[in-house]
């Protein structure tokens, strides 16, 4: 399997540069986890539930935690929307709210 990671806007991209190296070196080995393997452990992808189609990519490094939100289109396409670092148990609704909001408009301005 043979996935391609792409990026919606430049909002993954801001929230990426601004991390330290070694959280940098640990996202890029998920994102090759997902790009090739056929079952991605839900350790690093799952389902958002009570969404439609939002996904979260799962990052530990130490003793922080990222998630990064992301939708498939096609299947074998991966498309990243915001990311943040999480501080609570709970993932913040803002942050579910503009990843669904950026799924939307990703989809509609496909068209």
């Amino acid at each position: 399997m043979n996935r391609k990671i792409i990026f919606y806007e430049n909002h993954f991209i801001e929230f990426y540069q601004k991390l330290d190296k070694k959280v940098k070196g640990k996202i890029q080995y998920v994102f090759e986890l997902i790009k090739q393997v056929d079952r991605v452990p839900e350790k690093f992808l799952k389902h958002m539930t009570g969404t439609n189609g939002l996904y979260e990519i799962r990052v530990e490094y130490q003793s922080n935690i990222y998630r990064i939100f992301c939708c498939f289109d096609q299947g074998r396409l991966v498309v990243l929307f915001n990311g943040f670092q999480k501080k609570s148990q709970n993932t913040p609704q803002k942050e579910i709210d503009k990843a669904e909001q950026l799924m939307k408009d990703y989809f509609n301005n496909k068209k």
